[in-house]
């Protein structure tokens, strides 16, 4: 386990806090609820192994996995608040019958309307179903599409949203402005009283425990967080009672709102990242709920995709309970306790513990491990996660979304503070910042997380198998190596508490056009110095070229093709221009401009023309690269291009012509007696035990847009071979040497 991970989050005031009790007695909501169809008390699990294994006297788990045949608790507070606003609306008395409700509806159709990341629009949709009227359910943009038939399977419109839960909830607002009822479970400012009602309709599950307990009290109440209405719901039930438990609220580490606000004292909404716990993946607690949980939680903690996930498994082959990543999360935060989280929580060998599992097994991508600190492990774990770029290839790969989440998780995971940057929808970019306390220099470590396509690769591209001191994979090297040592070091840059800032940018698309690393840039991520872990054999890059990509257009005169009076031969033309472009290649390789990357160069990449045999084809094209070296710019290489050009107009009539620059990179270089690139050296020599090689490079990295920013930076990274190859590798015990010295350069720069 992580020795830096989030720690639990004590409430010293909780149980001080009041309560404010529901506005209609749990009982007659109780009894609304025994009215509806497939209403059935939910059973109470003890599971004594688990007693076991923590050391208490007993746990109980409550499952609702078959509450009203949904899989889920949420259908007590749909059901609920929608009866209870649909008789406000249509003024009628709290005990009118369900069918006589109906009947109403016939005469003054009402539609619902909800927002939900899950089982709320379920729960919502069937309470339309069951009173036949319409139901609208919006849904944020990266909702399961199981999920999201579930949904429809109960009759209700689907409206997807482009944004978050969030944004759903505010499409949902303003649609029920215009055509019907919000229900919805997140209160905010002018929308209290339905939540509040939702929130009452919960009890009836806390009712059914205490009659299954049959007067125990219990010690600890466990229960996963969203939006914080069941957690409302529990505060309000069992905080009002003679000897009231401890409450431990749960929610996943990449969608920690209540512990968040509970560190900070305050509400602030939270950018979230993927879950499979999808349930709980909410970025704000509810307006009403947060004075209830600030003052009524003992405890709050998170927990990692893996561990819902293990639990989930322990809950359904070991215990016969089925519990989705949702519901399991309540087993996963007590199993997560330590020795001493449990003595502040009061809890002895006699104590009673109850879990709340609030849904039932569900589908849902196998998550991976996050705990894992060992560079290693973590380059494996990368590596296997399919990153290929989607615009290399005949067949596009995936892109960086699967492989961001999951660095995302494991920051979040060690509470390093988590930025997606996505401009490009499709193609985020990661950020992750171990912030200083204030005074000292900041510094970024940068890589890209897109890979070559995996095509051509020679066996299991994804393996990350480990022969003779070398892991194999496509990216091993290119660079997921070098990512892997980055947020080690920035993992253990942040237990040092340094002043300065430590960055780790993961940026998308380094290997086609470098979207990534300009998006984090303009999104305001700009710090003193940088260092590129891309495999550089251990030895410090410190120049390399850049590149220019123009397109030439050779223009003719379209003809038949008896008619050479006519026409003019745009193709023959475009080879008077080749033979030039030939002679300044060869011009390029002797000119000496930049021994420390080598020569510029020029070549014709794509040639395109004509249309048919019998025809003068009007349009010659052809693609340039010229790579570029330090102090050139793609203005002084249009210049010599054009001078080609006007060299052939001048020579060859009716020769015309347009040229323009398509897309540049600037070549890259830094001083050797820059301040940074000295101590970062002397550093790096202690690492390795020797003197590193300083050299230039012909390819082009992100480094240039960093410098191009003001950043002081250079290339540092493992070792490795195959690069696009058929075969890739990095070398084990460089991938150390590399986390070893960018924590150790961490420590010199920002302290």
């Amino acid at each position: 386990m992580a020795q830096s991970r989030r720690p639990v989050y004590f409430n010293q005031d909780a149980r001080t806090g009041s309560v404010t009790p529901p506005s209609t007695t749990p009982e007659f909501i109780t009894k609304f609820h025994q009215a509806l169809p497939d209403y059935k008390h939910t059973k109470l699990v003890c599971l004594d192994d688990v007693s076991k294994e923590i050391g208490v006297g007993q746990v109980f788990l409550k499952d609702e996995s078959s509450r009203f045949g949904l899989s889920s608790f949420k259908f007590l507070g749909a059901s609920w608040g929608a009866f209870r606003a649909i008789t406000r609306h249509l003024e009628c008395p709290l005990d009118v019958d369900i069918q006589v409700l109906k009947e109403k509806l016939l005469e003054m159709p009402t539609r619902l309307i909800a927002a939900t990341d899950g089982n709320h629009g379920r729960a919502v949709a069937r309470m339309g179903r069951i009173l036949s009227t319409e139901v609208d359910i919006y849904v944020p943009a990266r909702m399961e599409t199981a999920a999201i038939n579930r949904i429809r399977e109960e009759g209700a419109t689907i409206f997807v949203s482009s944004g978050s839960y969030d944004a759903a909830i505010q499409e949902a607002y303003d649609a029920a402005s215009n055509k019907g009822i919000l229900v919805q479970d997140f209160a905010f400012e002018n929308y209290e009283e339905i939540p509040k009602w939702i929130i009452d309709g919960y009890d009836t599950m806390l009712s059914e425990i205490d009659h299954d307990l049959q007067g125990i009290n219990p010690d600890l109440v466990i229960l996963p967080v969203g939006v914080g209405s069941l957690a409302h719901s529990v505060v309000s039930h069992y905080k009002s009672k003679e000897n009231p438990p401890a409450i431990l609220a749960v929610e996943p580490d990449t969608a920690a709102c209540l512990w968040k606000s509970l560190r900070r004292g305050e509400v602030q909404a939270e950018q979230t990242t993927y879950t499979i716990m999808s349930g709980l993946d909410c970025g704000t607690i509810s307006s009403i709920s947060w004075p209830v949980l600030q003052s009524g939680v003992d405890a709050s903690l998170t927990i990692s995709d893996y561990e819902a996930h293990l639990a989930s498994v322990y809950l359904t082959n070991e215990a016969n309970v089925s519990s989705g990543p949702c519901g399991a999360a309540s087993l996963a935060a007590l199993r997560r306790l330590n020795d001493s989280d449990k003595t502040k929580l009061g809890l002895k060998h006699d104590s009673v513990v109850v879990l709340l599992s609030t849904e039932g097994e569900r589908e849902y991508d196998t998550p991976l491990d996050v705990s894992v600190d060992d560079p290693i492990v973590l380059t494996q774990t990368l590596v296997r996660i399919n990153s290929a770029n989607p615009t290399l290839g005949s067949i596009p790969g995936p892109g960086e979304t699967k492989i961001a989440q999951y660095i995302a998780q494991w920051l979040e995971y060690r509470d390093i503070e988590t930025h997606w940057i996505e401009p490009t929808k499709g193609r985020p970019s990661i950020a992750g910042m171990a912030r200083g306390s204030g005074g000292g220099a900041s510094l970024m470590l940068n890589g890209h997380i897109d890979t070559a396509t995996l095509l051509g690769y020679d066996g299991d591209a994804l393996s990350g198998e480990i022969r003779d001191g070398k892991l194999y994979g496509r990216g091993a090297a290119d660079m997921k190596g070098g990512v892997a040592a980055a947020l080690v070091a920035l993992a253990n840059a942040k237990e040092m508490k340094l002043r300065g800032d430590v960055v780790f940018a993961g940026v998308a698309d380094e290997e086609a056009v470098s979207i990534g690393t300009q998006q984090v840039l303009e999104a305001g991520w700009k710090t003193d110095a940088a260092i590129v872990s891309e495999p550089t054999d251990l030895g410090i890059v410190y120049a390399h070229k850049g590149f220019v990509w123009l397109q030439v257009n050779i223009h003719g005169l379209a003809a038949h093709g008896s008619r050479p009076d006519l026409g003019v031969d745009a193709i023959s033309h475009a080879g008077y221009f080749l033979v030039e472009l030939d002679k300044y290649a060869r011009r390029l390789k002797t000119s000496g401009r930049d021994s420390n990357v080598g020569p510029p160069s020029v070549h014709a990449s794509v040639i395109k023309g004509g249309e048919e045999a019998s025809s003068y084809p009007a349009l010659c094209t052809i693609v340039l690269e010229r790579r570029t070296v330090p102090g050139e710019t793609s203005e002084t290489v249009r210049q010599e291009v054009e001078a080609l050009l006007k060299k052939v107009s001048d020579d060859i009539p009716d020769f015309r012509y347009d040229l323009s620059v398509t897309f540049r990179r600037s070549a890259f270089s830094v001083p050797l007696t820059d301040p940074f690139v000295s101590l970062a050296g002397g550093v790096i020599g202690k690492t390795l035990e020797r003197e590193p090689s300083f050299r230039g490079e012909s390819f082009w990295t992100d480094c240039a847009l960093l410098k191009d920013a003001g950043i002081t930076t250079f290339l540092w990274g493992p070792q490795g071979q195959g690069l696009h190859a058929k075969e890739e590798f990095v070398e084990v015990e460089s991938v150390k040497l590399v986390a070893d010295g960018l924590t150790e350069i961490a420590s010199r720069v920002c302290i």
